[in-house]
């Protein structure tokens, strides 16, 4: 047996300036994914987090309400907590930096950096707003990118090149508060210098991060790395700085120093020493972040915490952004959507399900295509996986008293090859592969779907009771297994499960038994269908109407595609005859991977699992209608079997996969063509 492991895990701090959205939950889904499962495998695993909730920002928003920051902070707090709750998400601990904690560790931290050398005091130029009377904050300067020349960028990175800079460098900056130009004026800061740590940060960056993301780190150490600022000037809302009078610590600085606040609280309360986990040698410790803070979780907070003493991260996991429909998230186009936003139209668990479908455990970016969503949720997770509970529950309750039988060999055969997968999903899980998790239960669902179908229960059970209960005991222990693969996804989901099979909990080890000669309790409707409606209702709630535009609100893509496509297609090719389609040898392939071609700005390169032909490597040119390739990882495909290998600079491609769309369309309009009552095995 593996000894337990004692795991503490984080995510990013939501800003106690907003509410949460799609995007933020790209991270706490997927943190909640990982750390349920660590606990079903019998860990020791803690999910701790807080609300981010210092900064100028929430001290102007309760200006503004006529309430104190710590009143705004006091109500954010319930409302995002509730909103993860609601969304299934389960943290051990949900603090907040505005804690005795958290300043007993600010200020510990910061004086184990002046100790060190660490800090220095200089004076240098920075944007001063005279109309809001402020020092502006880095995020409350807008302006052009000094490296590329991108408008509208932040003060302190371009989101276009990537360049890191300081506010007093942007051209044409403007506060964002009041929109005037702000001027520059001397003023003297404290500076945590990493230079001292050049070496010592160079080698822990790439032991401790993906490749991907050490690559970029590294690119600044070919030159001296630049003294962070940590202080701003009163007026802000956060903890003072020790010997100063109006300095206060950078929001940056609290924020990580949170996650060990919200431990130290959850040890309080559970009778714990906080040295026995962060300090535990023993212990693993996990960071899941966007990759918008790497420099922060990667470059400052492993500095701030090698000053301190204090034990680093083991892996930092970054993962990408979330898009709508291919496109940065809009609010006119009512694709931003806040997290109560989408629970007022919709089930929690269907999106937990869609984003598990989805992540790939990479810094990829992420697409929510609602259309996709519907069908991925209504096929898969409502017509392939609980369609076993529904159609063998129900008959067993209303034909056979509601009574499992025994299972017979051909039973066991089902099981076992169910059961037979546990340690590959155990990996994938591990792995972060979530979508690889959601491939490998859908094709046992579809083996348990092909065994219900073959037996025919609906005819047997009016001619053999009996063997028509041996065949719904073997299709319900093969859901039973796959709704425990399930479990960490689908918390809620899995509880109804449960109960159906009067059980109250699964761990890892569940899977080892089955369930015989036993009542089945009754059966409760574990997820329905999504409707078309529901998802327009939720982006018209969530629209943004332009202001004065004389422009229409609101208008479906599918209107604007259809009201442009006289103009919009072109001509059709020369006829063929039928002689020449005959030659056409179709077949059905499953996607078991695709991904990009570096060399190529249009290619994707898939991987299909065509039934007795073996794999098939083909390339196909419809990169920009997939920004996430991991999009069509698991989807069946109608393929052109028979066509000639064809030599490319990137490999050879070995058929054709076949689309639906207009000729030459880009931007998502074209789909692979999936076979009628997509979801049978491929032979």
């Amino acid at each position: 047996m593996e000894e337990k492991r004692k795991i503490i895990v984080t995510s990013a701090l939501p800003y106690a300036n907003g509410d949460i959205h799609l995007g933020h939950l790209v991270e706490y889904l997927q943190t909640d994914f990982w750390v349920r499962f660590q606990k079903m495998r019998g860990n020791d695993c803690l999910y701790v987090c807080a609300d981010d909730t210092h900064g100028t920002p929430v001290m102007i928003r309760a200006r503004k309400e006529g309430v104190s920051p710590e009143d705004l902070i006091a109500r954010m707090h319930g409302i995002h907590l509730k909103d993860f709750t609601d969304f299934q998400v389960s943290f051990d601990s949900y603090y907040t930096t505005n804690s005795p904690e958290n300043k007993e560790f600010s200020e510990e931290f910061y004086a184990a950096m002046e100790k060190s050398g660490g800090i220095t005091r200089r004076t240098a130029p920075q944007l001063y707003c005279e109309h809001c009377k402020m020092f502006l904050p880095d995020r409350f300067v807008k302006g052009t990118c000094p490296k590329c020349g991108a408008a509208g960028q932040y003060g302190d990175s371009c989101d276009k090149c990537g360049s890191t800079y300081a506010a007093e460098e942007l051209a044409e900056p403007v506060c964002t508060t009041c929109g005037s130009k702000p001027v520059v004026k001397d003023e003297e800061h404290l500076y945590f210098e990493l230079e001292p740590q050049h070496d010592y940060l160079a080698e822990w960056i790439p032991g401790h991060t993906t490749s991907d993301v050490s690559n970029k780190l590294l690119e600044w150490f070919a030159e001296p790395l630049r003294g962070w600022c940590i202080s701003r000037s009163a007026p802000y809302f956060g903890f003072r700085i020790p010997g100063t009078e109006d300095k206060y610590f950078y929001v940056w600085v609290d924020a990580p120093i949170g996650y060990l606040a919200s431990l130290k609280h959850w040890c309080g309360e559970h009778g714990e020493k906080f040295e026995d986990w962060w300090q535990n040698p023993k212990a693993e410790r996990y960071h899941f972040i966007g990759k918008d803070i790497i420099r922060f979780h990667c470059l400052f907070w492993p500095g701030m915490l090698h000053a301190a003493g204090y034990a680093q991260p083991d892996k930092v996991f970054v993962h990408g952004f979330l898009t709508v429909n291919g496109e940065k998230m809009s609010k006119s186009k009512g694709t931003f959507i806040n997290a109560r936003t989408y629970l007022d139209n919709l089930p929690a668990a269907a999106l937990r399900y869609y984003y598990a479908a989805k992540l790939g455990g990479t810094a990829d970016d992420m697409d929510l295509n609602l259309e996709d969503f519907v069908q991925r949720v209504n096929s898969d997770l409502v017509g392939k996986i609980t369609n076993i509970a529904s159609r063998g529950g129900q008959m067993l309750q209303k034909k056979l008293g509601g009574r499992l039988g025994t299972l017979d060999a051909e039973g066991r055969e089902l099981l076992e090859k169910c059961r037979a997968a546990s340690e590959t999903i155990a990996k994938f899980y591990e792995e972060r592969r979530f979508n690889q998790v959601v491939v490998e239960v859908c094709r046992l669902a579809d083996a348990a779907n092909a065994y219900f179908d073959r037996k025919e229960p609906w005819k047997t059970v009016k001619t053999d009771a009996e063997a028509t209960r041996t065949t719904l005991t073997a299709a319900l222990n093969a859901f039973r297994t796959l709704a425990i693969y399930l479990k960490p996804i689908l918390p809620v989901y899995a509880e109804k499960a449960m109960k159906l099979f009067g059980e109250t909990e699964w761990t890892w080890q569940s899977l080892s038994s089955a369930k015989e000669d036993c009542a089945l309790g009754e059966y409760e409707y574990l997820a329905s269908r999504i409707e078309t409606k529901q998802v327009e209702a939720m982006v018209a709630s969530a629209m943004v109407k332009p202001a004065d535009s004389g422009e229409v609100a609101h208008e479906s893509r599918a209107s604007k595609n259809k009201s442009s496509a006289a103009s919009a297609s072109p001509a059709l090719k020369e006829e063929i005859a039928f002689a020449d389609f005959e030659k056409l040898d179709l077949r059905i392939g499953v996607v078991e991977s695709c991904e990009t071609v570096p060399k190529s700005s249009k290619l994707l390169k898939f991987t299909l699992d065509a039934g007795s032909l073996g794999k098939r490597t083909i390339f196909s040119g419809i990169r920009a209608s997939y920004p996430d390739p991991a999009a069509l990882v698991g989807k069946e495909v109608v393929f052109v079997a028979n066509l000639a290998p064809r030599k490319m600079s990137v490999g050879v491609s070995e058929g054709m996969i076949l689309y639906a769309g207009e000729p030459g369309s880009t931007g998502g309009a074209v789909s692979p063509l999936a076979p009628a009552g997509a979801g049978t095995p491929v032979t």
